[in-house]
């Protein structure tokens, strides 16, 4: 499983997690405020933004009718229909090469999901790098084919999908010309619990699909996302936000800019901390080796004296012979005077 480029970013194991930052409706309908987030997310580090591409029309339908209006009583827009809340959502398409070419002049990739054909060609015609498949569009294997025959990478989010939807979604990219596939795991609530992001899942998705896996994620802070790198995620994407209190259809689990570059910060650690299987100490610490234990004279001994417990001490540092050798030096005899603080070798007794 070889690194996947994207535009000119490298994306796998052998690379720091490949951070987006997800802008969705958090614009509020505002340019200026889009603009300065793509600003924002560069100096806290993304390597990439990403947009949703698609109207109220492309979504759903106009109706008011019970399946068509959020029914759940903890949902962050129970009571919205579904039109009115992407109306307010949508990222208009007028917008999207301002914000891309701004995320590029800013040292950013920038790309988008697209939820219909039309979105697709739209996208393909700004020249973006991959495409993003949403979790509720897995099932919509039209919409992955059509991406998938731009032959550009295609980042999908599992959500919900079984293991058999996964399967599904990822030959038919597959079938369609796609050859660079990462999947995300991903859990289709806003905002996600801890107890319910089940990260363990990252690595049987590796084994499975032999692909690259990333996360999603739509829990509260940066812990999940620093966990799931240690668990192999080489992408990781987060809704992304100016400021929470002032609102947004995504605000209440996105990050703030200072949050954000946390997120940048701690998942680069995370990667770096992974290594590989080491024992017996790295380079940077041979020098601490010498503050391990040896035995040491504790109190002085005359010439012929016997090495005993009240004369002789495993203490720091290691300069004398290891502690292991204890039971080896009682009772042997001292070949001339030994001083307290001697560092006790093989040649000073018999």
């Amino acid at each position: 499983m070889g690194d996947i480029l994207i535009g000119d970013r490298l994306i796998g194991s052998s690379q720091p997690p490949f951070v987006i930052a997800e802008l969705s409706g958090n614009h509020q309908q505002n340019l200026d405020l889009a603009l300065a987030m793509v600003d924002a997310a560069a100096k806290a580090g993304a390597d990439a933004i990403k947009l949703q591409t698609f109207t109220a029309d492309s979504m759903t339908l106009d109706v008011d009718n019970e399946h068509f209006v959020i029914q759940e009583k903890d949902s962050l827009w129970s009571g919205e229909s579904l039109h009115a809340l992407y109306q307010k959502a949508a990222t208009p398409y007028d917008w999207h090469k301002p914000l891309f070419d701004k995320a590029k002049a800013l040292g950013m990739l920038a790309f988008s999901s697209p939820f219909d054909a039309a979105a697709v060609d739209f996208l393909d015609d700004l020249d973006v790098p991959c495409f993003k498949i949403a979790s509720f569009e897995l099932t919509d294997l039209p919409l992955i084919r059509k991406a998938a025959s731009k032959n550009k990478p295609l980042i999908m989010s599992t959500g919900m999908a079984s293991l058999s939807e996964i399967e599904d979604a990822v030959k038919t990219a597959k079938k369609a010309g796609c050859k660079d596939i990462i999947l995300l795991k991903c859990t289709s609530t806003y905002p996600a619990l801890p107890t319910n992001t089940h990260l363990a899942t990252i690595p049987n998705l590796v084994d499975a699909f032999g692909c690259q896996v990333g996360l999603s994620d739509h829990t509260a802070g940066v812990g999940v996302a620093v966990a799931s790198v240690a668990l192999g995620a080489t992408v990781i994407e987060k809704h992304f936000v100016l400021d929470r209190a002032a609102g947004g259809v995504d605000a209440a689990f996105s990050l703030e800019p200072e949050e954000f570059a946390s997120l940048v910060t701690e998942t680069q650690r995370a990667h770096q901390a992974l290594g590989q299987v080491t024992y017996g100490g790295t380079l940077a610490e041979d020098k601490s080796k010498q503050y391990r234990r040896s035995i040491y004279v504790s109190e002085d001994i005359p010439q012929g004296g016997v090495l005993t417990e009240k004369n002789l001490r495993i203490v720091r540092p290691a300069f004398g012979l290891a502690p292991k050798n204890w039971e080896k030096v009682l009772g042997k005899l001292a070949k001339h005077a030994l001083q307290k603080g001697t560092a006790l070798d093989w040649s000073m007794f018999e």
